[in-house]
């Protein structure tokens, strides 16, 4: 059941595992699980990763759901930032031109220091 589905995600994106996997290919269903928890990303179905409008919401909500978007949005210069900006860790996903970009290293270091470890040489 849909709404029964979205009433779930709203409360915990995970519940978005669950769902039967119509509704993991639903934009707003997955929407609302991103909204919610940035992780909830992992259990959509792959078009949907590729989503970029999706991406940003999850990345914003958790940086570490950059890992399971589509290889394209890791190049994704604006998208790579926000991750980074939420969790410094995400420039480990990040597309390898991205992890010798100075403003991005730099973001996120100040996120976490940690995150020099994943800049380019």
């Amino acid at each position: 059941d849909r709404e029964l589905v979205l009433e779930a995600v709203r409360q915990n994106g995970h519940a978005l595992s669950f769902a039967a996997d119509p509704l993991k290919a639903d934009r707003e269903v997955v929407l609302e699980a991103v909204r919610q928890n940035g992780h909830a990303l992992s259990f959509a179905a792959d078009p949907l990763k590729a989503d970029r409008e999706l991406v940003l919401e999850a990345v914003r909500k958790d940086g570490h759901a950059l890992s399971y978007a589509a290889d394209p949005l890791k190049a994704d210069r604006e998208l790579v930032l926000e991750a980074v900006r939420q969790n410094g860790h995400a420039l480990s996903f990040a597309a390898d031109p991205l992890k010798a970009d100075r403003e991005v290293v730099l973001e996120a270091v100040r996120q976490n220091g940690h995150a020099l470890s994943f800049a380019a040489d």
